[in-house]
């Protein structure tokens, strides 16, 4: 071990300026033995530093290396683990404990106490040695030794401790005494124990002395002690009398205290019963109310109001601990639940009665409204009329207004008896939605009567019926027929021919019915439902909401967004608040609502394909309307699911419409003219844009228009090519003339590139039917000039094509002779007759292509003129026309025809 710690003090510490005083061998416990050394070091440079460094052998085995150093002030504890038994283990107690197993019990000795020794030299904080034997700790190290901690090779370190000015000012004035303190140390210190023996004696002396004054003070000594004893003894009497006293003291404050704890107690127990009784105390008259009270009156109804809130407020009284133990209180609870209980069931009685006169009452309303359509031998059909001249609903108002009357009777029973709330919820849902079914069913067959005629159409549906209803069913309504005044569309070609049905013989009056028929209903079915789910809120205390969490919807594209039809039909969704119970309310009261509103909207769409125009509009309002009112609530969510059912009867017309132009089929024995889808496109377009003026589901219309347009386009075309009698120009310029019109005349923004197609389209063909109908009404004199054209294209020069045989000035004359202005005028005589039978009436387009025609052939002559002029200069040769001929050979043509 000698070895290892010089080799470690040599290659390690040394040059750290550091000293080795203890090592030891150990390994750590519980752990495969991986041998180091726990090193105890000092540095040798001031202030001293003790550190515990682990030394480690390098894995190759021929040097060791230092791993970790802790200082000695971070260590907390040693612990020897038994102070009696040899043992080798020891724990270390830094920020973490460190347990070792050291080679032997002797160096874990001598390490341990050489940590003791640096601890009691070095450091003030001291360590805690635990479990280590008394032998290895001494109390001390002497100051004069001069030997190292452990014997070794350190040396003892002194404590300085520097002199004060007075100290240093003695000792100056000393060595000036004496001359050899510097010189003779020696002699100076022998002088100094001189006087050192001299000054002893003398004090000796002194001592002696005051032998006297020492007796002195001790007799002083002695007579004051007596004293003390007889303060003490005067003392020790007060205190017994003072020991009564406070015993009589405790006694007193014991019964004071116990005074006060009654009084307290006293304060507290009459605090409870006052808070039992002001709280649990219900007024006789409540009681009576309670029991007795008519709930047929207003006066009556009040004082039970007040009385179930005062009941109410009492049943819901905050006890305080222990008091439900109370007999008093029990009983007193039970009193407040037996009155609860007989109140509840008279209340919900009471209105159970009054819901079921209500529903009487309104049944017997509906009953003597339709009682003259159940006399034998009057006239059904005309009684019908008269009384279907009001197509209104009936109002629910008063019935409102009397059971709102009981609205906080309602809350209470709501918060106190919900079994019974619910119960009289379920009788109102099951009253109201077989009254309302039977009030709204008779208005909607009100409505299709009004809508198809009062006599005739009466008596197809077969209107009759006991109790005033309509029997016609939906099935004989689409059986209808409509028929009035015909016009000039036919109904083969008609683009309104829907279901076996000519919509082409309806006139405006008949739509505007229409129009104003649906318009009443929605107005009719609007405050109906507002009106019905404001009472229900307010009846049965239920918030309104904004938004219906859980419903199922279908997602139906208009107007270029997605608007959700609720599914409302089949089992109600499970009722998560209140706010949904007010939408499975509406629901189940007015389930027979989207059915019918669905029937009407096909009989109208059955009457005439048009109507879905309005009804689309109406209902598209009335539904934008609804939603700024409340977009969750039960009638914008029907209104919105019968908007889907119109939006698709509106494609579907659109539809049908593109597919009949598609059928259209021609004559080939007469003239083609304006084609009869586009004279339907323009009454479409015409009507379509007055009934969607201002309309919110504009982008509807414009998704029509743009498909329509697309069909009438390609199908004219189509036309046109399959046409026999009317040359395709002819088709193609007419119709789109007629097209081209009405875009201008309408002004319809979103179909403003189709307009300049349209334009283009017929400006081309018109040209186009000018240039082949025209051709070359000088034919040879056309050829000719064409051989010229032809010479002059092979390079000869303009001047000199008269010098050629075929092409000299004879050759010319010999042609302009085969063509006098009575020829020219004949030939276009016949021209205008052959334009005449080609274009029909309707577009009066025979000017324009005459004039276009003109205009081509001055284009041709002022093209030979110019030939003539550059081609034989100074030969004198003109035609035998001007023109001014030809201008007036066309304007007498004109007029002559």
């Amino acid at each position: 071990m000698t070895a290892i710690k010089h080799a470690l003090q040599r290659d390690i510490f040394t040059p750290n300026d550091e000293r080795l005083l203890s090592i030891v061998n150990v390994c750590k416990a519980g752990k495969k033995k991986k041998n180091c050394f726990l090193c105890a070091t000092v540095t040798t440079e001031r202030p001293v530093q003790v550190k515990m460094v682990k030394v480690k052998k390098s894995d190759k085995g021929d040097f060791y290396k230092r791993q970790i150093a802790w200082a000695l002030r971070d260590l907390a504890v040693v612990d020897a683990k038994d102070a009696i038994k040899e043992n080798p283990e020891f724990d270390l107690h830094f920020e973490k404990i460190y347990k070792w197993v050291a080679s032997s019990t002797a160096e874990k000795n001598a390490f341990i106490s050489c940590i003791w020794k640096l601890n009691q030299r070095y450091l003030r904080k001291k360590i805690d040695f635990v479990n280590v034997s008394s032998q290895l700790l001494e109390e001390s190290v002497p100051s004069g030794e001069n030997q190292s901690v452990t014997g070794g090779d350190e040396e003892v370190v002194d404590v300085y401790q520097e002199l004060n000015a007075r100290e240093e000012q003695d000792i100056e004035i000393m060595m000036e005494g004496c001359e050899c303190a510097i010189s003779n140390a020696e002699a100076f210190a022998e002088r100094l124990s001189r006087e050192l023996q001299v000054l002893d004696g003398a004090n000796i002396q002194s001592i002696m002395a005051s032998e006297k004054q020492v007796n002195i003070l001790m007799k002083l000594l002695d007579e004051a002690l007596k004293e003390v004893d007889q303060i003490e003894l005067k003392l020790s009497s007060y205190e017994e009398m003072l020991q009564s006293v406070k015993e009589q003291m405790d006694q007193i404050s014991e019964s004071n205290h116990l005074i006060h704890l009654s009084n307290t107690n006293n304060v507290k127990l009459l605090s409870e019963i006052e808070f039992l009784v002001n709280h649990m105390d219900l007024a006789k008259g409540h009681i009576k109310a309670l029991q007795e009270g008519d709930l047929a009156s207003s006066r009556g109804i009040e004082a039970c109001t007040n009385a179930a809130d005062a009941l109410l407020q009492c049943m819901n009284v905050a006890l305080r601990p222990g008091h439900d133990m109370l007999l008093a209180v029990k009983q007193q609870q039970q009193r407040f639940s037996d009155l609860r209980e007989h109140f509840a069931r008279r209340l919900a009685s009471h209105l159970n009665n009054v819901f079921v006169q209500q529903f009487t009452q309104a049944l017997l309303q509906l009953y003597n409204r339709s009682y003259f359509l159940s006399v034998p031998g009057h006239d059904q059909s005309s009684t019908l009329a008269q009384h279907s001249v009001e197509l209104a609903l009936p109002n629910h108002h008063p019935f409102h207004r009397d059971l709102l009357r009981y609205a906080k009777l309602m809350e209470w029973l709501k918060s106190t008896d919900y079994g019974k709330y619910e119960g009289l919820t379920k009788n109102y849902m099951d009253y109201l939605s077989r009254l309302y079914e039977r009030e709204i069913k008779d208005f909607f067959e009100v409505a299709k009567i009004k809508m198809t005629g009062t006599t005739k159409e009466s008596k197809k549906f077969g209107l009759h019926g006991s109790s005033g209803k309509l029997t016609g069913s939906t099935s004989s309504l689409n059986k209808l027929s409509v028929q009035s005044s015909g016009n000039r569309r036919s109904q083969s070609s008609s683009l309104l021919d829907m279901g076996n049905m000519s919509a082409s013989d309806l006139d405006v009056a008949d739509r505007t019915k229409f129009d104003k028929i649906f318009e009443q209903v929605l107005s009719e079915l609007e405050p109906l439902c507002l009106a019905e789910q404001d009472f229900i809120s307010k009846f049965f205390k239920l918030q309104q909401h904004q938004s219906m969490p859980g419903t199922m919807t279908e997602a139906e594209d208009i107007d270029g967004g997605t608007l959700s039809r609720q599914h409302n039909a089949g089992a109600p969704l499970p009722v998560s608040s209140e706010k949904d119970m007010i939408r499975q309310m509406m629901i189940k009261i007015f389930r027979c609502i989207e059915p019918e509103l669905n029937n009407l909207i096909a009989l109208g769409d059955k009457i005439d394909s048009f109507n879905s125009l309005y009804m689309l509009v109406k209902m598209s309002h009335h539904v934008w309307t609804a939603q700024n009112v409340d977009p969750a609530s039960f009638l914008s969510t029907t209104l919105g699911n019968v908007l889907v059912t119109v939006k698709r009867n509106f494609d579907k017309c659109i539809s049908n419409q593109i597919r009949q132009m598609e059928e259209v089929k021609i004559s080939k024995k007469s003239k083609v003219g304006i084609l009869p889808f586009v004279a339907e496109f323009e009454e479409f377009a015409g009507l379509a844009e007055s009934i969607f003026k201002n309309a919110e589901r504009r982008g509807d219309l414009d998704k029509a228009y743009t498909k329509l347009i697309r069909g009438v386009f390609v199908n004219v075309e189509k036309v046109a090519n399959e046409s026999q009698k009317t040359p395709r120009d002819v088709v193609m310029m007419e119709n789109f003339h007629h097209i081209f019109a009405t875009l201008s005349r309408l002004k319809i923004s979103c179909l403003e590139a189709e307009k300049k197609e349209a334009k283009q389209k017929y400006t081309d063909h018109l040209q186009s039917y000018v240039i082949y109908s025209l051709g070359q009404p000088l034919e040879k004199l056309n050829h000719f000039f064409e051989g010229v054209e032809a010479r002059v294209a092979q390079g000869i020069r303009e001047e000199e094509v008269s010098y050629q045989l075929a092409f000299n000035k004879q050759e010319l004359r010999k042609v302009i002779k085969e063509y006098p202005g009575k020829e020219v005028k004949k030939g276009l005589d016949n021209l205008y007759k052959k334009v005449d039978k080609h274009l029909c009436e309707e577009e009066n387009l025979l000017q324009v292509v005459w004039h276009s025609m003109q205009d081509e052939f001055i284009r041709q002559y002022k093209h030979f003129e110019g030939l003539i002029a550059r081609c034989y200069p100074g030969s004198g040769v003109t035609m035998e026309f001007t023109i001014q001929d030809i201008l007036d050979y066309c304007s007498s043509i004109a007029q002559s025809h």
